[in-house]
């Protein structure tokens, strides 16, 4: 069993600069885990790249999976999907991956809770999925029981956390940068933030896009870790 990243009660936060691509047992497809418990088939959050041309087999997805296309266009069972889409399938679900012509995706297995039945493919760069004030702007992805999921554009200077949030908190720099007392997360930094572990992260100029998880990491909510 892999463990990395499995302590969700400290605060985990992996730069660019400290990304390490690796192969998955697929040709072509690597990856730069984020975190992981479990052997090859694990509750894992990792960044992976698809080569042109490259491809998975059919299989089905215990536990769930959840995908935001961060390049290139991935495509599943002959749909392509570009970058800024969001899909989600539920515990039991299947697919056949691939891209033609390269893509990133960004990947959470097996952490989905049993009721959540919901799949879902959004392109969010759709503007009719924003909403808010010019300063900070939120496109809703999806909410539940165990978890609210969205993205945001912040302006510079401002502050993600206004109030404390319940559960903890998981963040991908998209775009921009964000700035915090122990230094900076440019664009491909992830975070995840324990429960009661609210930094003062800010926008740094000119402004931050970035995927925000908020309420899965409590106990009561924590799915897959011990698996």
């Amino acid at each position: 069993m892999m463990l990395l990243n499995s302590d969700f009660s400290r605060r985990a936060m992996i730069t660019p600069d400290q990304h390490q691509w690796v192969p998955s047992p697929q040709s072509g497809v690597e990856r730069v885990m984020l975190d992981r418990t479990g052997g090859e088939q694990a509750r894992a959050t990792s960044l992976v790249s698809y080569a042109a041309g490259s491809q998975f087999p059919q299989h089905f997805h215990p536990g769930g999976e959840e995908i935001l296309v961060l390049s290139g266009t991935f495509s599943e069972n002959g749909v392509d999907y570009p970058t800024g889409w969001y899909l989600r399938s539920p515990d039991g679900s299947s697919h056949q991956p691939s891209s033609r012509d390269g893509t990133t995706i960004f990947v959470k297995l097996r952490q989905m809770a049993a009721e959540d039945r919901q799949s879902l493919r959004m392109n969010t760069n759709d503007p009719q999925h924003w909403h808010g004030q010019p300063q900070r702007q939120i496109c809703p992805l999806f909410s539940g029981s165990a978890e609210t999921v969205m993205l945001q554009k912040l302006c510079a200077g401002e502050r993600i956390f206004c109030a404390p949030v319940t559960g903890g908190a998981e963040l991908l720099v998209l775009e921009g940068e964000l700035s915090a007392p122990d230094g900076r997360y440019p664009a491909g930094s992830w975070l995840r933030l324990p429960p009661g572990d609210m930094p003062a992260l800010i926008a740094a100029a000119p402004g931050a896009l970035f995927y925000l998880k908020t309420g899965h990491l409590s106990p009561a909510t924590l799915i897959g870790a011990t698996s």
